[in-house]
């Protein structure tokens, strides 16, 4: 009922945004303000207007006649095919289930069988039914024996919304309509391609940089993915018997490979991880570096998983927050941070304070244990909680460049990876983990496993997010590409990839980021990013993880800022220097 009634609304809203966004009377008022008194205003309100200036002309201000009208269906037919992408793809997952035996799961977690058993009981079945969703479907692909089972799996999970599914939830005549439509509305902007388009409002300054970018990083990280990839190769042989190395044994072969490397298990930390004491934990992080406490707080919520919070400094309320942890059916899979709403000083100088929703899907409870998270799941939750701090904490009162609004795409991923190096700290991570059994923290042995293991495998997936962010940026700015999306997807994988994935790979389909997520012509950020983040991390390396002193700069000039400012001058103001590429390589173990 939900999803029908935004559907319903969804055509009333992209038609009211795209006529705000055009409308030539608005679009005349703020140049005329630019041109009169535009000098003499605050500069976090220079920087709005300016933004509000620019966007105006990507919105069709300066289109009339035909070409506005067309420049606006443009824009509402987009909508609809994004919620359709993604219904298609949430559909196609809750839509996939397999049932398989005790004994065909043999070496999967006791937390999943349980939770796979009593799900087919649910519906009065023997066995344990299997699902897409990553709760399930990542723990069977790492730990499963059975080959069977996780061919099984992976094949339904690269297929989803695809012609190698139910037609009617097929994605690629979807993705073939919005990159030609998203073309056209380059082309009537006046713009080569949509790629040059996007990137207007970005740190790079065109398709080519970019291009550039992700190459170059590429050449640095293949010589580590072939070693990388020749070595598990050699493993899952002599010590798997698996000769023929195929897609659906990665995460199984490469999960053995560590045990035996380094001595640990992601299942035997995952015990340390409680989601109770993570959450303290990362609170308690935060409160400490950044100077504020968090509270848990009342609101209505949409399930009663989900729990709301306030964040305050010196008794002041500056922001509040809901989380939704758990993974269940309906629910969008990924994980992600949306504004509720945000800070703003109104024109009768009352404040309106700034509202965040972090969602996860995490695996939830079992029985009488709380949740357990993998290590992986913690650092999810560190990089969603960055993007909320980044809203949260914004100081600027105007609404254009406040929190997230105004930052440049390729930049707004700063704070959320930066969070994650929260996650490799020794001191931290004691901070974090209680074991569900003996309340022990994580013992220091299992940490420098960890600390070891950190950078297993980094080649091979550095490659895979280049191969991400590269195809994406091909078939935004070839303007024949909606015609060769697969055969552009081909070209990227030949070029970067060092391992061939299986013809009936349909990735693509999936792929919301781009195709109904806001990063089309922009998926490339997060690696774009991650040299800011990086490089912002090296100033806690040299002052500590937890200085108060260090991270009061970066809540300053950076979180509190918000999109005032360009991203380089915030990073620049923190660091003392523009940004350089040497420590996410010495990070990533390729320095």
């Amino acid at each position: 009922a939900l999803r029908a009634a935004y559907t319903e609304n969804l055509p009333k809203l992209t038609d009211f945004h795209t006529r705000l966004g055009a409308d030539e009377r608005l679009y005349a008022k703020y140049k005329a303000i630019q041109a009169s008194a535009g000098a003499d205003l605050p500069a976090p309100r220079r920087k709005a207007l300016a933004n509000a200036v620019r966007d105006f002309v990507l919105s069709g201000a300066e289109l009339s006649g035909p070409a506005k009208a067309r420049f606006a269906a443009i824009q509402a037919r987009a909508a609809d095919l994004e919620q359709l992408y993604s219904e298609h793809v949430l559909d196609a997952t809750d839509g996939f289930s397999h049932y398989a035996s005790l004994t065909e799961l043999d070496g999967v977690p006791a937390d999943v069988l349980q939770a796979t058993r009593e799900a087919a009981q649910a519906e009065g079945l023997e066995g344990h039914k299997l699902t897409l969703h990553y709760p399930v479907y990542g723990p069977v692909m790492q730990y499963a024996r059975s080959r069977a089972v996780r061919q099984t799996l992976y094949t339904a999970y690269v297929t989803r919304a695809s012609e190698l599914g139910p037609i009617d939830r097929d994605n690629g005549p979807l993705m073939d309509e919005l990159l030609a439509l998203r073309q056209e509305a380059a082309t009537l902007l006046g713009h080569a391609n949509y790629a040059e388009l996007s990137l207007v409002p970005k740190m790079a300054r065109s398709a080519a940089e970019v291009q550039g970018f992700l190459r170059d990083l590429a050449k640095r990280a293949r010589p580590h993915a072939e070693q990388d990839l020749a070595e598990l190769r050699r493993f899952a042989a002599t010590e798997l018997g698996l000769h023929d190395l195929a897609s659906w044994d990665l995460g199984y072969a490469s999960e053995k490979l560590k045990e035996a490397r380094f001595a640990f298990s992601d299942q035997e930390v995952k015990r340390y991880f409680t989601e109770p004491r993570v959450l303290a934990g990362l609170f308690e992080i935060v409160q400490t570096v950044f100077e504020v406490t968090i509270t848990a707080d009342a609101a209505p919520v949409w399930h009663d998983s989900v729990r709301f919070f306030r964040v305050e400094r010196a008794g002041r309320l500056l922001a509040q927050f809901y989380l939704d942890p758990y993974a269940r059916a309906g629910k969008r899979p990924g994980a992600w941070m949306d504004d509720v709403r945000l800070r703003w000083v109104r024109p009768d100088g009352s404040t309106q304070t700034p509202v965040a929703s972090l969602t996860c899907n995490f695996a939830a409870p079992v029985g009488t244990e709380p949740a357990l998270l993998t290590h992986d799941d913690v650092i999810t939750l560190f990089h969603e909680f960055g993007h909320g701090l980044h809203l949260m904490l914004t100081r600027i009162d105007d609404i254009g460049v406040s929190g997230l609004s105004g930052v440049e795409w390729d930049a707004v991923e700063l704070p959320s990876q930066f969070m994650e190096n929260f996650c490799w700290e020794a001191d931290v991570l004691q901070r974090l983990t209680a074991h569900v059994d003996t309340g022990l923290p994580l013992p220091q042995a299992l940490v420098d496993k960890m600390v070891a293991a950190k950078n297993f495998q980094s080649g091979l997936g550095t490659l895979r997010q280049i191969e991400m962010g590269l195809f994406d940026l091909r078939i935004h700015a070839e303007i024949d590409a909606s015609q060769r999306v697969q055969q552009v997807l081909d070209e990227v994988r030949t070029e970067i990839s060092v391992l061939r994935s299986p013809d009936f790979n349909r990735f693509q389909h999936s792929f919301s980021h781009i195709f109904a997520g806001g990063y089309s012509a922009g998926y490339y950020s997060y690696k774009w990013a991650e040299v800011l983040s990086a490089d912002a991390w090296s100033a806690f390396e040299e002052a500590g993880a937890l200085s108060v002193a260090t991270g009061r700069r970066f809540r300053e000039e950076i979180l509190e800022a918000g999109g005032s400012r360009s991203a380089l001058e915030n990073f620049t103001a923190f660091r003392g220097r523009e940004p350089r590429i040497d420590a996410l390589l010495r990070h990533q173990g390729m320095a």
